[in-house]
């Protein structure tokens, strides 16, 4: 009698558990069915967009569109100037070099700066975190005029380099705050070993923290990329012939003739590879990087 009583209290927790193993199982199910919906979502007009990059003008411009419309390069043929003779090769080494330099250049100055402001904080560190976020407020468009007033002046328009200037200007804030949040979940008793040990501070950022903040380096890197990479109007307005970025180059196939709509996106396909390759191949760091400081 006492062992049948044992079993059936030890069979009551069995019982109330496996209601609740399926109905965690069904909200796992669920929200894997979220995830999916959103990512068709969002995948989808990238999709169509290559799909149109590769029909003929006049299959692309037919409403309802055609899906079923023959395959042509046509339009990969025109963006690499096979009917115009104009080469997207320079605006694309433009975007690059801008990208690049201003990425690097933004590492170079957030990682101190954060260092600065988590590991080694200063006085009114959030003052200073504030600033830096402040500058995000004032709209791009608002400073554009005082921009191109001081570029035009300094005989600086049309010149990589000055894009390369706005870009880090323009990254550093999100840069800081991001790398900050990624430093605060450094160790600090490995920072005090290192200096008891005599490494002063270049070798305790290059040796030390950077392979411990990895992860953060690089997606503060692909996103600072990403946006540079894209950035279109300050490049519209400062640039023409000499320092115009692939951005700029992609508004060219939109004239007055109308919108040509296969080799816009054939033009879009390929100016978006160097972005899709570079977070392809940062993707694990990426989520490594974004995942730093979120609560276990």
């Amino acid at each position: 009698m006492a062992a049948t009583t044992l079993d059936a209290r030890a069979a009551v927790p069995v019982a109330g558990i496996a209601p609740r193993e399926r109905k965690e199982r069904r909200s796992r199910r669920l929200l894997a069915l979220g995830a999916w919906i959103c990512g068709i979502v969002f995948f989808l007009p990238f999709a169509w967009m290559v799909l149109t990059s590769f029909h003929s003008e006049q299959d692309a411009g037919t409403n309802p569109p055609k899906i079923d419309a023959p395959l042509t390069l046509h339009g990969y043929r025109e963006f690499f100037g096979s009917g115009t003779g104009v080469s997207p090769w320079p605006p694309l080494i433009n975007s690059l070099t801008a990208s690049v330099v201003s990425t690097l250049l933004v590492l170079v100055l957030a990682t101190p700066a954060a260092y600065a402001l988590s590991i080694k904080p200063v006085r009114k560190w959030t003052d200073a975190m504030f600033f830096f976020l402040s500058t995000k407020m004032l709209p791009v468009v608002a400073g554009l005029l005082p921009v191109y007033l001081i570029a035009k002046n300094i005989g600086m328009l049309d010149n990589i380099w000055l894009l390369v200037i706005l870009y880090t200007s323009m990254n550093l804030p999100i840069a800081v705050w991001m790398m900050r949040s990624f430093l605060a979940d450094v160790p600090g008793a490995i920072i005090e070993a290192a200096s008891i040990d005599g490494a002063g501070l270049p070798t305790i950022l290059t040796r030390i923290v950077a392979p411990i903040v990895a992860p953060g380096i690089a997606a503060t890197a692909l996103i600072s990329f990403i946006f540079s990479w894209n950035e279109l109007l300050f490049a519209r307005v400062l640039t023409g012939v000499t320092a115009g970025t692939a951005p700029v180059f992609l508004t060219s196939f939109v004239t007055s003739q109308g919108l040509f709509l296969a080799k816009v996106c054939a033009a879009a396909v390929c100016i978006s590879l160097p972005v899709l390759a570079a977070g392809f191949a940062a993707q694990d760091k990426l989520v490594q990087g974004l995942s730093l400081g979120a609560v276990k």
